[in-house]
Order: C-alpha cells, then structure tokens, then sequence
C-alpha cells in the first residue's frame, strides 16, 4: 500500500465526513492507498475509468492538453479534495489530467467494490456520496472564483499581462 495507513489516511478526509470509525474501516477495506512520484500521471484526459480518488496529501494538477505537446494548469487540487467523481458516479471520461507535485497520497475506490457495500450499508453510501457532492462544489466554487479573480486582474491590467 505505499507505506501509508488507509484508514488514518481516509478518517482525516472529507469523504468520510459524518461516517463512524467502522464505517471508515469498512471504506478502508475497499481503498488502494499509495504515495505518487513527482509528475506521475493519476488521470489521462478523454480517458474512461471508474476510480475515485480521495488527495490525502499533497497536491494534484489539474491540466488540459492545448495542442502541440503544451499542456495548461487550470488548478491544484490539494488534501481533502477529491478527483474523478463524474467517472465514479457516471462512467464520464475524464476532462482533465491530473499529475503529482511532490510526492502526493491518494487513495483509490473502484466503482464495483463501492456499490457492492449499498445492501451491507445504505446511509453510510448515502452520507459518503452527501459528501462527494459538496467536496465537487467547493472546488468549483474555488476554481470560480480564482477565474473571477483572474479576469478582474486582467480587466485592471487592460488586458496586459
């Protein structure tokens, strides 16, 4: 499991969030926990899986492909986000890529494994995907605002960099 305890790391997380140490244990059970290399690639863009990840440390780059080998940051994902929810939830392919700064953790759920625990334990999925939608609106409320912050230097700077 790369060195890391995956029920420390997903207690200290938001995805389980409202959830008892036993359901956590339960959520522990199903998880892949591993430390990434600098720059290794977590997610491809346009590819199609059903892995959600929870960032247990660490940060993540969110990137688009722009053509020519380039690549833009549209943000940094940080500990307590998550990443490949509309994969999870929806069988989605990925808008982004994501890659490592540093040395971040993740921990990985399949799909399969998840929905096989909805009989054992209806609220705890009920309370974890509570969770995965809030977590997926507060960084699209970050990303909002950091776009509004951007286009208002740009607006001041008369569009000068």
């Amino acid at each position: 499991m790369g060195g890391t305890d995956n029920y420390t790391d997903l207690r200290a997380s938001r995805l389980t969030s409202g959830l008892s140490d036993e359901q956590v244990n339960l959520l522990a059970g199903i998880s892949f926990c591993r430390r990434l290399e600098d720059n290794e690639i977590l997610f491809q863009e346009g590819a199609v899986d059903d892995a959600l990840c929870v960032i247990t440390s660490g940060k993540l780059a969110v990137t688009r492909d722009v053509g020519g080998g380039g690549e833009i940051t549209l943000h940094i994902l940080q500990a307590g986000d998550l990443a490949g929810q509309m994969g999870f939830v929806g069988g989605l392919p990925h808008s982004a890529s994501l890659r490592a700064i540093g040395r971040p953790t993740v921990c990985t759920f399949a799909r399969a494994d998840f929905e096989a625990l909805i009989e054992r334990d209806p609220w705890m999925i009920y309370v974890v995907m509570k969770n995965i939608v809030q977590v997926g609106h507060d960084i699209l409320h970050r990303m909002n605002a950091q776009f509004v912050e951007m286009s208002n230097y740009i607006s001041h700077q008369h569009g000068r960099y």
